[in-house]
């Protein structure tokens, strides 16, 4: 059986499938949009590094990303991993907000 890794079973697992079209989960209105994309970088950046290369946490490029599920992805970041320093963000994010983030990190986070 195949391991995950820390970041994928910290991201999405118990949530579900991820209830998204071909064109991927809807992205949220604009200054959310805004304040998703700071906290992963501040906060998710604290631990995977500020460029998303890993650090404590394993790298959330989109290579180390790829052969991930995103639905295992979008678990470990709203429930965490238990045992590890990944905490759970449910109280922060919503489903569709925490699917859209596993899609962002996915493509590669913008500039």
């Amino acid at each position: 059986m195949r391991r995950w890794s820390t970041f994928a079973i910290l991201l999405f697992a118990a949530a579900g499938p991820v209830a998204a079209g071909a064109a991927g989960p809807a992205a949220p209105a604009e200054a959310r949009r805004a304040e998703l994309i700071h906290m992963v970088r501040q906060d998710c950046g604290s631990c995977h590094g500020l460029s998303m290369k890993g650090g404590l946490g394993p790298p959330l490029v989109p290579a180390a990303l790829a052969d991930k599920d995103a639905a295992q992805l979008q678990f470990v970041v709203l429930h965490g991993r238990r045992g590890t320093a990944m905490p759970p963000w449910r109280r922060f994010l919503s489903d569709a907000e925490a699917a859209w983030v596993v899609e962002l990190l996915r493509k590669g986070l913008p500039e």
